[in-house]
């Protein structure tokens, strides 16, 4: 069983999610909760920080077409950064970054949120 984990870390308007290890079947409820909270929470500008995901299924990336238009109507957004080439070639192959935008840095993607106050 590979290990996965969800951290947070909230600046200002901004919260971060960095996952870790493994996203699959058996861990998606693991993010969708956290997902799920920061929108009980009225926290719709996230940065999801891919530095530590090692994998990451179709399961997992339904996760993110399943928020993202929920938090886009509340006038949010899911910003990706730190993708490990593995892990976005992934994301390219389904077409993510035409729907999302991919960052190489986490302080990038806070710059962009923060040019659409």
């Amino acid at each position: 069983m590979s290990g996965f984990d969800v951290s947070r870390n909230d600046v200002d308007q901004i919260s971060v999610l960095y996952l870790s290890g493994f996203l699959d079947a058996h861990t998606t409820p693991k993010f969708e909760h956290a997902l799920q909270t920061l929108i009980k929470e009225d926290r719709v500008k996230v940065i999801v920080n891919l530095k530590d995901l090692d994998y990451i299924s179709s399961a997992g990336l339904g996760v993110f077409m399943g928020f993202i238009e929920e938090i886009r109507e509340k006038g949010g957004d899911i910003k990706l950064s730190n993708l490990s080439p593995k892990v976005f070639k992934v994301f390219d192959l389904l077409g993510f970054p035409a729907l999302y935008q991919i960052f190489d840095a986490e302080d990038e993607a806070k710059t962009k949120f923060n040019e659409t106050k």
